[in-house]
């Protein structure tokens, strides 16, 4: 099949979970023999200079700055459904965008096009003239809010705040643009059933289908290493969930559990810690920054510890911590998406219990064994990034015979 990819972001680096998907599936589905074409945003300097890290996977690539959209546009939107979707070049975001996907449809023939992203680049349908996409939004950005200011109202008094009113006025803009944003294609794809429900409830007309994020179960595989009483987080932190989960880890779980288990150490790895973060660097809390490799700290962590209480989607460094057979204590909405079973393949907990969890499993060397084995059969049977490329291209197959 010939496939037209139509991205938010590049599929580099592979640190940043919204492009790892795109550069994993791509990659898949060249090694299927089928031939990708990619137009995207770019939206880091570097994003110009990386293109031959993913080059070798593609037919084309085009790279095109991410423009800007402001908040009156949006209430434009929103106040005037006929500009919802755009019909011409000169009324989208990024008329070169535009442009670019006119050309591609004008010069070749595609079996199927594939959108990843949400607002930036759901007003392009337009430029199909009438041809069929799919759409990968990720998650639902409105579920991300609503997770936000339930937490937000449970940890702080009812009173009103600024914060609070400006959280509230997001997630009816985000409401309201999901409930419009993926009517026109043919499917919506999200990687877990929360954010499925989540825009069916906004929208029960939508087609919505799940497919979880993969992991390279080569690459992410058990290592005979002996591991240690370290308790390990991995996160991006530009991304303020992991920010609060790495605080939240450092300074109420990790001492409560250090306190039962003297030897514990905790590791904080990821790109970007801000300085509330490095700032709890000592003896006992590594902050390391952005590591080229994060394979060795989950070969060798005790326990992998999720404590996210914000965000949607899937959780890739989850994935990542049970396809290397890291044990897994983690909060459930660090486990949407993912079939574990609680005490089987990982354990779910939050509070206290997440506390008596993690000493559990640094003190109960039988249960870390058959977490470790569990989680990553898991893995093997459901979240390989084969598995996802086979489920994409039913989708694919389906929209090229419709057509």
């Amino acid at each position: 099949m010939r496939i037209l990819l139509i991205s938010r972001c590049p599929p580099w680096p592979l640190y940043l979970g919204d492009r790892l998907i795109v550069y994993h599936l791509a990659e898949e589905l060249e090694g299927r023999k089928h031939e990708l074409d990619l137009l995207a945003f770019a939206d880091r300097p570097e994003d110009w200079q990386e293109q031959d890290k993913y080059d070798h996977l593609f037919h084309r690539v085009k790279l095109f700055k991410e423009p800007k959209r402001s908040q009156i546009s949006y209430l434009k939107r929103l106040l005037r459904p006929a500009l919802r979707f755009p019909k011409q070049a000169e009324q989208s975001w990024s008329p070169e965008m535009w442009q670019a996907i006119e050309a591609q449809l004008a010069n070749n023939h595609y079996d199927a096009i594939h959108f990843f992203g949400g607002i930036q680049v759901y007003e392009f349908y337009g430029a199909l003239k009438g041809q069929q996409a799919i759409i990968t939004p990720y998650e639902s950005f409105s579920l991300y809010l609503r997770r936000l200011i339930e937490d937000t109202n449970a940890r702080e008094n009812q009173r009103p705040s600024l914060s609070k009113i400006m959280n509230r006025v997001q997630f009816e803009i985000a409401q309201r643009f999901e409930s419009f944003m993926f009517a026109p294609f043919a499917d919506t794809v999200v990687v877990s059933e929360r954010d499925q429900s989540e825009l069916m409830r906004i929208n029960p007309a939508l087609k919505v289908t799940v497919i979880p994020n993969g992991v390279d179960t080569y690459e992410f595989r058990p290592r005979p290493v002996q591991r240690i009483p370290s308790l390990l987080f991995v996160g991006n932190y530009d991304y303020a969930p992991n920010v609060d989960a790495a605080l939240r880890l450092a300074t109420e779980i990790f001492p409560a559990v250090k306190s039962r288990v003297p030897e514990a150490h905790l590791w904080l790895v990821g790109n970007a810690p801000p300085p509330e973060l490095t700032g709890l660097a000592s003896d006992v809390i590594r902050v390391t920054g952005r590591v080229p490799d994060v394979r060795p700290y989950l070969a060798r962590a005790g326990v992998f510890v999720s404590p996210l209480r914000l965000g949607a989607g899937i959780k890739n460094k989850v994935l990542e911590a049970l396809a290397m057979g890291c044990p897994v204590v983690a909060t459930p909405v660090s486990l949407d998406g993912i079939a574990v079973r609680d005490g089987q393949e990982a354990l779910a907990a939050d509070g206290t219990a997440m506390i008596d969890a993690i000493v559990r499993l640094l003190q109960d060397e039988a249960l870390r064994s058959s977490l470790s084995s569990n989680g990553r059969k898991l893995i093997e049977s459901r979240y390989s990034w084969n598995h996802a490329a086979e489920q994409y291209e039913h989708l694919y197959k389906k929209r090229s015979d419709f057509a």
